[in-house]
């Protein structure tokens, strides 16, 4: 090994204890970002009622693209980094960091800027009902001028990580999130602002993680950082997009399949018993209730990828091998227990996020055991996604990030409702799943196959 291996720990300390010191701050951070939507979600719903809930839900999608430009430059920056470090080109790597920090920004500006402008149009593409648009006007017109710091929190968590501080990234997000929270109980329970209160308390968290990143920066351990470093270069953004691709394309889906699945429920809800906004109601909530679980699994895969980026950039293929090994064991345990009390709980679940009808909570029972069935099998599919990009094969982790939600489960969502009514949006999940599930089983294995890892 080179004298850069031997004296980072990533390339000798043991795979257990590094998964542990990267991969628990951050399923920290991830739990902390679903609690942003939740923790809003549970005073709207207790203190403003379902059709507030909903509002958050058609804002979703909106988040959901924050968060892709986010991981688009906080992952792909993070890899580069990585890899670069586990080259020995240090030269390059300040760059990386800089260029990703400035396409962040700018990116931000530019999403709350066109929001702010067609702020409607975009709520009711995003499948907003007559009932619901006013509520999701409120809420989101204030969002929108959290985004810029937003996008950097979230993203800047990755590269905070990525210079060895994996609790410096749960602290910046654990600190957003505890602001939020307090606010949320401030502003919507005590104060009665509503939607108001409840937006307001999500930028002011937002901030402060903001600026804690622009903070750390400053005093960045692994390169010094330069003013230079943050002069946007299109080579150093195209290389960082590179690798950050994989998990943009997977959070556009997710939006794009939360766009698609609003108008569907809202469509052959209002067809149905149910009307359409129990349902939008619900899978909102679901959705996000969910989200707990893809933390844990998502966090893994973030833990994993500065081992699996250094290791393999330093040719130690059998510690790519293991690592991987040991993320897929630790995930698919967590992805059966939430599975199980998901299929025994629902209702209480349900409960949490305020009181309803019964026909409110029997869709809500419904929806859980059924679209979420297939849940058991969905840790493969994002820590393969993440491995392929952090061993620099981007091309292969933009294809796994695709292959649940655009090519399996939107078309599944759209087709399967004209042969089985309602109840086809429901099965349009566990089929998803178990084709997502075999397709990533399969070229994971034919990675594992080739001669570098087959001769250690």
């Amino acid at each position: 090994m080179t004298e850069t291996t031997t004296m980072n720990p990533l390339g000798t300390e043991p795979i257990g204890h590094l998964l542990r010191k990267f991969a628990i701050p951050s399923i920290i951070a991830m739990l902390v970002g679903s609690l942003y939507n939740m923790v809003d979600q549970l005073f709207i719903g207790n203190f403003v009622g379902p059709l507030g809930n909903g509002a958050t839900n058609i804002q979703f999608p909106l988040s959901i693209l924050n968060i892709s430009i986010a991981l688009l430059c906080g992952i792909g920056a993070a890899s580069t980094f990585n890899l670069s470090m586990g080259r020995g080109e240090t030269e390059k790597a300040g760059y990386y960091i800089g260029n990703a920090v400035s396409t962040m920004l700018i990116g931000g500006l530019l999403l709350a800027l066109i929001t702010e402008i067609f702020l409607e149009p975009i709520l009711i593409g995003c499948g907003a009902t007559d009932n619901i648009l006013p509520y999701a006007v409120e809420y989101s017109r204030i969002c929108a001028i959290g985004y810029p710091l937003f996008i950097l929190s979230a993203g800047g968590a990755h590269i905070v990580r990525a210079d060895g501080s994996p609790n410096m990234t749960m602290a910046i997000n654990m600190t957003g999130a505890i602001i939020n929270t307090v606010l949320d109980f401030l502003f919507v329970a005590v104060f009665k602002w509503g939607m108001t209160g409840a937006a307001v308390a999500t930028i002011i968290g937002q901030y402060v993680a903001g600026i804690m990143v622009l903070v750390y920066l400053t005093k960045f351990k692994t390169v010094k950082l330069h003013k230079e470093h943050f002069i946007p270069n299109l080579q150093m953004i195209g290389a960082i997009a590179a690798l950050g691709t994989a998990p943009f394309i997977n959070q556009i889906a997710m939006m794009l399949v939360q766009i698609v699945m609003n108008h569907v429920m809202g469509y052959y809800g209002a067809l149905s018993e149910y009307g359409p906004d129990i349902p939008i109601t619900c899978a909102g909530i679901i959705s996000k209730v969910n989200g707990i679980c893809f933390s844990f699994i998502i966090g893994i895969s973030q833990g994993l990828q500065p081992i699996i980026s250094f290791n393999y950039g330093a040719q130690n293929y059998k510690r790519v091998k293991d690592a991987y090994g040991l993320a897929i064991k630790i995930a698919a345990g967590l992805a059966i227990f939430f599975w199980a009390n998901f299929q025994l709980f629902p209702r209480q679940i349900v409960s949490i996020f305020g009181s309803g009808s019964e026909l409110y909570f029997k869709f809500c029972t419904q929806y859980f055991r059924v679209f979420l069935f297939g849940l058991f099998t969905c840790f493969l599919q994002p820590l393969s996604s993440n491995f392929f990009t952090s061993i620099g094969k981007p091309y292969k982790g933009i294809f796994m990030s695709l292959t649940r939600q655009v090519l399996f489960l939107t078309p599944l969502i759209i087709l399967l409702p004209h042969f089985f009514g309602f109840n086809g949006v429901l099965f349009a999940g566990p089929i998803a799943d178990a084709l997502s599930f075999t397709i990533c089983f399969i070229l994971v294995r034919k990675e594992f196959s080739h001669p570098e890892f087959q001769n250690i």
